[in-house]
């Protein structure tokens, strides 16, 4: 991969100091010097230390990154929502961790984006995940397809940049306004590793939301994340009373349609640094939502 920029201040500068501004790592240089990449001002070939000047055109090229063994490819379908040559989102199926784990070792949404990079012949085949859903929620998963696109994604994500809508059936009828903000701080309890809980002593959570329609039985909402706690949107609906659809571990009970939380990231915006346009994606409702939604309307319009 290169990639180049033209020096436009008239004071020189090192050309660390200057791919620094550009989000090259330290380590990232290493990886340059020391796995075959190359740095160029002008076409010849310069170390790090060397002093730019105004119009010198920098050219970086970055070592390929080998897939780690450790993530097995598998070849399975993807629903693929974008990719260009730094990104790629895929619409994620319920039912599938993120990444690989002692409980889920293969088959997950890591493995099978392996899987497409072999099959597609990629040289980058080290998986970048930058957002991340637990295993029974649905919806737009954003992947780095090398390093430094991943740097720059993670510096968005520290500065809010990257968002990510969510839309959830509740249990019942919100007793809140049609939108709100739900402020609480979550911690996990001591009987349990994966269970999460609101508690004095727990970090800042902050959840908006907009109710999108009401149903005898449940709520569909919109959600905005400010804060990224685990299981912040189920301990948060569960706090004020209105858990999930489908969510056992917090009181959400199944039904015919949905057998697992009703959770969807419908929607996924940043801006990509490379070109500074703004990538604004969206994913249907997943079947099982939109099925259950059909068959509530449907009675509502013959009430």
């Amino acid at each position: 991969m290169k990639f180049s920029w033209t020096y436009q201040s008239s004071e020189k500068q090192q050309v660390k100091t200057f791919l620094g501004t550009k989000g090259i790592s330290r380590s990232l240089l290493a990886k340059v010097k020391f796995q075959g990449g190359k740095i160029t001002v002008n076409n010849q070939i310069e170390n790090v230390l060397y002093h730019l000047q105004k119009s010198d055109v920098v050219e970086i090229t970055i070592p390929d990154e080998k897939g780690h063994d450790t993530t097995i490819p598998i070849d399975i379908p993807i629903d693929i929502v974008y990719e260009d040559a730094n990104f790629l989102v895929v619409n994620k199926p319920f039912g599938v961790a993120s990444i690989p784990s002692k409980v889920h070792p293969a088959g997950t949404m890591a493995n099978r984006v392996k899987g497409y990079y072999v099959k597609q012949g990629y040289k980058n085949q080290v998986i970048h995940i930058v957002t991340r859903l637990d295993r029974d929620t649905t919806g737009l998963m954003l992947f780095a397809k090398h390093g430094y696109a991943h740097a720059l994604l993670d510096k968005e994500l520290r500065k809010k940049q990257l968002h990510k809508k969510y839309i959830a059936l509740l249990t019942g009828k919100l007793k809140e306004n049609q939108h709100g903000i739900i402020e609480a701080p979550i911690a996990r309890p001591k009987d349990s590793i994966i269970k999460r809980i609101v508690h004095p002593d727990g970090k800042m959570a902050l959840t908006e939301y907009w109710v999108r329609e009401e149903f005898e039985e449940a709520t569909l909402v919109d959600i905005q994340l400010h804060t990224g706690r685990t299981h912040q949107i189920r301990v948060h609906f569960t706090h004020i009373g209105n858990p999930l659809m489908g969510d056992d571990l917090y009181g959400g009970e199944w039904n015919q349609w949905v057998k697992r939380q009703a959770l969807h990231c419908r929607e996924l915006d940043f801006i990509d640094p490379f070109t500074q346009e703004k990538i604004v994606l969206e994913a249907d409702y997943p079947d099982d939502i939109a099925e259950w939604l059909e068959h509530q309307r449907a009675i509502e319009n013959h009430r």
